[in-house]
């Protein structure tokens, strides 16, 4: 299986070279114009300090459908308890610093790098990487972040300082891109939580068409807001 190098310019080969587990390419850099150019091909960056850029793209992808979205009811009590406050783009350096610093189970260190972070930062800086944020009166508590084009939101990562946080901010995030026209939250990896949102895995080519046909529409685009309407529950 060959893995692909890159170099200056921000194009990528087919996804379908990849090999078995998702790795498609190594090298190139975090420039906006490579970052956009990956989402919008179904790959993303993913590696550890002193490693080069790896560039994977998995086969079968997990991905949630907004409008199928699942909260359990345990989990839909919390949210509607008033216990958190939750906000969009309104602390995003705040929650990459705090999903680079949260320990992953069997995984020594962390994937979001100091040079992964301004890279996103920068991305935020142009609307296209965003937040959703959890709060305990003024303490940032839980949050998620990742990359919107079109009507997808690419997921990169969450965390939590209180339980619930990440997953109320994460459920109440996919709520309000599913009003604001999302079509597909693209979830990367398979994990036991993002099943029991209602998330599923599809073969890659399915993925690949469901991004293209999402890239069409400029429902995500752009600056979001802190005050934009963030829901405070599921009810």
């Amino acid at each position: 299986m060959t893995i692909y190098r890159l170099f200056d310019e921000p194009v990528f080969p087919d996804p379908a070279e990849a090999d078995p587990d998702g790795l498609l390419a190594i090298g190139g850099d975090l420039s906006p114009e490579r970052l956009i150019s990956a989402y919008g091909n179904g790959i993303f960056p993913w590696y550890a300090e002193n490693s080069p850029i790896l560039w994977w793209s998995p086969d079968p992808r997990l991905v949630l459908e907004p409008a199928r979205l699942h909260v359990p009811r345990s989990l839909r009590r919390v949210l509607n308890s008033g216990r958190f406050r939750f906000t969009l783009d309104a602390a995003f350096a705040q929650v990459i610093r705090a999903c680079a610093r949260t320990p992953r189970p069997d995984q020594p260190g962390t994937w979001i790098v100091p040079e992964m972070i301004r890279a996103y930062e920068r991305l935020h800086a142009l609307g296209v990487a965003h937040s959703a944020e959890a709060w305990n009166g003024e303490r940032l508590v839980g949050g998620v972040y990742g990359v919107a084009l079109g009507s997808v939101f690419f997921g990169e990562s969450m965390f939590f300082a209180e339980k619930d946080a990440s997953k109320t901010a994460f459920a109440l995030l996919a709520h309000w891109l599913w009003r604001r026209g999302c079509t597909l939250i693209d979830c990367q990896q398979t994990t036991a939580h993002l099943l029991r949102f209602g998330a599923r895995e599809i073969p890659r080519r399915e993925f690949l068409q469901r991004v293209a046909e999402g890239l069409e529409s400029p429902a995500l685009s752009g600056h979001w807001s802190p005050g934009e309407g963030c829901p405070q529950s599921l009810q």
